[in-house]
């Protein structure tokens, strides 16, 4: 989230970064909010300095009366003198005040923070200006798409031809956008999905993990997907469990209300999890194969970093994605986002599609974002940067690497054969122990 401090300082670039991304949020609340609460507390504050010099007046007057007594003394409220019986009316009345002035205080700040849970990140100064993601900009490309000397079939009639797809059955056990992979393409999925686990971890450095796919409200608010994106993940109301739309949500989690010591960033972690998402923003597209389901597989990509490596993690996190793409020779671009499809969290983002020449389009198999402390901020993740120092916000990066079944599809439409078998890429072989699907 962005910080109080920095959307009343800086309203106006908060405007402008929201014009840019294409989106609203209730800014102007939000100052008021802020104004109405600052003048309670300074309400509070006035009140409650009233409140200790009267109890001082009250004190040094029981002090002089003990030393008359030379000892303790009990004086019943009526005996007291009249000035001192109507400070101490005051005061009682001014407690009240004060309890009513916190009372909506606090409904106030909670109001207030709710409202700054729904205000997106900043755009990064170098992020391209555009509306959608028609403004997105190809920053590279790699690989040939390959010439077939055959019309190549998309995967929705490649999978059932090998008996690897079965549609069907996949909506007869849980309805639209579901679908069961079987025989060798249920191994391919599980071979991909160990050997981007291996290449990260052997590699490129990432630990990994293996979280729970469901977690508490706590971390879908960390992460930034409460309570913004609630209509788009399931939720087991019961016990108030979330499940994982991704990895990111408990790897963002993992350090929620720590302060890292000196020399612990930075963190690289790994993950699969299968993903579950109720796809609303998504109705009626891509609708044909396996493309955009309701649950599917991913590994996911997770750095903690110290703000003044962030950019630097970004371009190394795309790389490593990238890596994957180029073990199993599949044609891919990397595409800068524009401000319009930037998500709600990230300050930056590079996408990387692969080609699809059966479905004849690029499939997004990875979004790799910086996300600066705008995470961090609501999981209140901190770190020391020396022994002594004050604690700073970390950074944090996320990206796929990669999502399936997106990677699943160009391997079948890539590598497809005339007599409709399907090639496995070399890299896989170790794993799959076949080298053809038939």
């Amino acid at each position: 989230m962005l910080s109080l401090q920095f959307i009343r300082e800086n309203p106006d670039l908060v405007r402008e970064a929201l014009d840019k991304r294409n989106d609203t949020a209730p800014i102007d609340d939000i100052l008021e909010l802020d104004e109405e609460r600052r003048e309670l507390l300074q309400q509070v504050e006035r009140l409650r300095a009233w409140r200790k010099n009267i109890s001082r007046e009250i004190g040094s007057f029981m002090q002089s009366e003990r030393e008359k007594a030379s000892g303790p003394v009990i004086i019943e409220l009526s005996q007291l003198p009249q000035d001192i019986a109507d400070r101490i009316a005051e005061m009682d009345k001014v407690g009240d005040q004060i309890k009513q002035l916190d009372d909506k205080r606090a409904r106030i700040e909670e109001e207030l923070n709710d409202l700054l849970l729904r205000v997106p990140n900043i755009p990064h100064p170098s992020v391209p200006v555009g509306k959608d993601e028609t403004d997105n900009v190809v920053v590279r490309s790699w690989g040939q798409a390959r010439k077939f000397d055959f019309k190549p079939l998309p995967h929705w009639d490649l999978g059932p031809k090998l008996d690897i797809i079965d549609f069907e059955r996949g909506v007869k056990l849980s309805g639209t956008r579901f679908y069961v992979l079987k025989g060798p393409g249920a191994h391919l999925q599980r071979a991909l999905i160990s050997f981007m686990l291996d290449l990260h971890i052997r590699e490129h450095g990432y630990t990994e993990m293996y979280p729970p796919f469901m977690v508490k409200r706590e971390c879908m608010v960390g992460s930034g997907n409460l309570p913004k994106f609630a209509d788009n993940l399931y939720h087991d109301e019961e016990d108030d469990f979330w499940f994982v739309p991704t990895a990111e949500v408990p790897l963002t989690n993992l350090h929620r209300d720590e302060i890292l010591p000196p020399a612990t960033l930075p963190l690289y972690y790994v993950a699969y999890t299968p993903c579950f998402r109720r796809e609303k923003m998504a109705a009626g597209k891509d609708t044909r194969g396996i493309k955009r389901g309701h649950q599917f597989d991913k590994v996911e990509l997770y750095k903690f970093v110290t703000p003044e490596s962030s950019d630097e993690e970004l371009g190394k996190m795309v790389n490593d994605a990238e890596e994957v793409c180029r073990r199993l020779g599949i044609p891919y671009r990397v595409l800068e986002l524009c401000t319009g499809d930037l998500g709600f969290a990230s300050t930056k983002s590079y996408d990387i599609e692969m080609w699809a020449p059966g479905c004849g389009e690029w499939l997004e198999v990875s979004s790799c974002s910086n996300c600066w402390d705008f995470q961090a901020r609501r999981a209140n993740i901190r770190f020391r940067p020396k022994e002594g120092a004050r604690p700073q916000f970390v950074h944090t990066l996320n990206g796929s690497g990669l999502a399936l079944p997106r990677v699943l599809i160009a391997i079948l439409e890539n590598y497809q054969q005339p007599d409709g078998s399907v090639i496995i890429p070399e890299a896989l072989r170790p794993y799959t122990g076949f080298e053809v699907i038939k």
